[in-house]
């Protein structure tokens, strides 16, 4: 799989935009805050509907303009695909699929993969838990695009069940009973996409285990074993580190079972305090916390063995991921440095951003485009 031609308009800093790329490495090269960065995170836009740097879509349109535009065709297996997303702050993103228009953005999943390296992986490591989650859900939908259509339901149905819990609290504490036949009639909603996502993120753990070890194993050899596990606030699944994954139907029951006994507190609160959105990606380094414990070097390898599983389990998967290398080599030493570019040297397509060449390990070696002053010239 490759991206054959990326076009952007009002996105970030670029009024417009075009670039076309081959297999291979492609190195955009340039100062800091000239852009390269952005049209890399429009490329990794268009495959997870997600920007790496921002939780949000507003950051993404240029200021003055009402709207940010996306497209890119793909190249898999000889077939060509364009994707396109429109982006619009504060209403519905629009997106079409071979120029035709699709009722829902996330129809377009599963038509680009990819697998980007960036500075902003060290919060996998050492953020709060919902960098973690939010790193497992973004692996989750390219490998299972319908995946985003649960995650939106059950974020959805969070938001129901909050605004539903937040009025039946203040109608107890003013003495009254708070009608909560609504909030169970939620609860049964919360435990059908809570328990699919939670199947979900509990599988993804379990295949991406091996490869986290190997990974780390190679980046760090003698920095000890690296194990991840998956931590729940839902009892049936809380430290499932064998592999063995509940049913969808002994999942959604322990959902119910644990939100029934945690009501009061909800009430009291006004929030959801069992599902998917409470867990967390356990990393361990010999045992120990990573988080805490770990070096800066450490955490490093870490970041970098989650993505290379991914790129690994995407891999086996189907078709091969674009790898996208934002800005990284800069933050590593040599020897990660040269582990990260043997594996570059194997894929398909390689894009990567640099202040300067000499950043860029000799073995990738590839297309070469200058950016400067809002202009991209290609070079040898």
């Amino acid at each position: 799989m490759y991206v054959q031609h990326l076009s952007v308009a009002d996105f970030r800093n670029w009024p417009r935009a075009d670039l076309s790329f081959e297999p291979g490495v492609s190195v955009l090269v340039g100062p800091n805050g000239e852009g390269k960065t952005n049209l890399l995170e429009a490329v990794g836009y268009l495959a997870t509907l997600g920007s790496h740097r921002v939780a949000t879509d507003a950051p993404l349109i240029r200021a003055g303009a009402e709207r940010a535009v996306v497209q890119a065709a793909v190249v898999s297996s000889g077939r060509q695909l364009v994707l396109e997303v429109e982006i619009t702050a504060g209403r519905t993103n629009r997106a079409k699929l071979n120029r035709s228009p699709v009722p829902r953005p996330r129809d377009i999943l599963g038509g680009l993969r990819t697998v980007l390296f960036s500075p902003e992986d060290l919060a996998i490591v050492r953020g709060d838990p919902a960098e973690r989650r939010r790193f497992l859900d973004d692996v989750l939908v390219q490998l299972t695009p319908r995946l985003a259509g649960v995650r939106a339901d059950y974020e959805r149905v969070l938001k129901q069940r909050a605004a539903l819990l937040k009025t039946a609290g203040a109608a107890r504490r003013a003495g009254g009973a708070g009608d909560l036949r609504t909030l169970e009639v939620w609860d049964g909603h919360l435990a059908s996409s809570g328990a699919q996502l939670l199947a979900a993120r509990l599988e993804l753990v379990a295949a991406l285990r091996p490869h986290v070890s190997q990974a780390y194993a190679e980046l760090a050899p003698s920095s000890g074993q690296l194990a991840i596990g998956y931590v729940s606030s839902v009892p049936v699944a809380a430290g499932n580190d064998t592999g063995v994954i509940p049913s969808l139907e002994t999942l959604s029951a322990s959902l119910l079972e644990e939100l029934s006994r945690v009501r009061p507190q909800e009430l009291d609160r006004g929030v959801s305090l069992v599902g998917p959105h409470r867990d967390d990606l356990e990393l361990r380094l010999n045992e120990l916390p990573l988080r805490g414990y770990a070096s800066h070097g450490e955490g490093w390898s870490a970041a970098l063995a989650l993505r290379l599983a991914c790129y690994e389990l995407l891999s086996a998967d189907g078709a091969e991921p674009v790898l996208i290398l934002d800005d990284v080599f800069a933050e590593l030493d040599v020897a990660r440095r040269d582990q990260l570019a043997g594996i570059a040297s194997k894929a398909e397509q390689v894009l990567i951003s640099a202040a300067v060449p000499g950043d860029v390990p000799p073995a990738l070696t590839g297309a070469h485009y200058a950016i400067a002053h809002g202009e991209i010239s290609r070079g040898s």
